[in-house]
């Protein structure tokens, strides 16, 4: 099976180095750069599988690259690794804001690294595979291709994380999932982001929602289940 191509984006010289061999041991097809510029212009003619991206670089901040990358048509399906030295609850909520997959810290252990390489790589691959699917509830129509909602006759678009975390409670409609739960299934058991992080997707979801929002019920001390009836 043919290995992934991977764009790597740092500008420490060491930690890139180290980056891009433990990448290339592993088979993967790596590209690496500096800067945000040269990230930029690389993905006008590159289409990696993956991106890792620093958020600390000298001339585009990482965050903004994400939330670049994650609104374009063209782009926004190639799921964002951040790679950061910046470990504070709030910095890793606001890349999951931006549209980032997953989130690991420096120092890292490079068997850690790879593994968790390549479970985002095999979650978006089974995404990408999934036939296109259309649920409909009432007013509400998901489509789990396109990552859309229909709220009434109003179109509207979700994140990557949106819309794992909107499908997994719609397709189990009634079923209360705690807030591990959801981090499990939604970014993996290795993901180091406390439970705020489904909180947080979950208040941008009910605001896309807007008078459907009653759709997702929160289950106190708990976590969240989707209902067709309101409160």
């Amino acid at each position: 099976m043919e290995k992934a191509s991977i764009l790597v984006v740092e500008d420490d010289t060491i930690t890139l180095e180290f980056v891009r061999v433990c990448l290339s041991k592993e088979g993967f097809d790596v590209t690496c750069c500096k800067t945000g510029v040269d990230a930029l212009s690389k993905l006008k003619k590159l289409r990696p599988d993956l991106i890792v991206l620093d958020i600390m670089l000298p001339d585009i901040n990482g965050m903004d690259i994400c939330k670049t990358v994650k609104s374009n048509e063209a782009t926004k399906h190639i799921p964002i690794v951040m790679l950061t030295l910046k470990g504070d609850e709030s910095d890793i909520v606001n890349g999951l804001e931006q549209g980032a997959d997953d989130y690991i810290l420096k120092p890292f252990s490079p068997k850690i690294f790879v593994a968790r390489i390549n479970t985002v790589l095999r979650r978006n691959h089974s995404e990408v595979a999934e036939e296109a699917t259309l649920i409909k509830v009432h007013d509400l129509v998901i489509d789990t291709e396109r990552r859309e909602i229909i709220v009434g006759d109003k179109l509207v678009k979700l994140t990557h994380i949106e819309s794992l975390v909107l499908l997994l409670l719609a397709k189990k409609q009634g079923k209360s999932f705690s807030r591990a739960e959801i981090v499990e299934a939604v970014w993996g058991k290795s993901f180091p982001v406390a439970d705020r992080s489904v909180d947080v997707q979950v208040v941008s979801l009910r605001k896309k929602l807007g008078p459907l929002s009653y759709y997702i019920e929160t289950i106190r001390s708990f976590g969240y289940r989707f209902t067709e009836n309101p409160n």
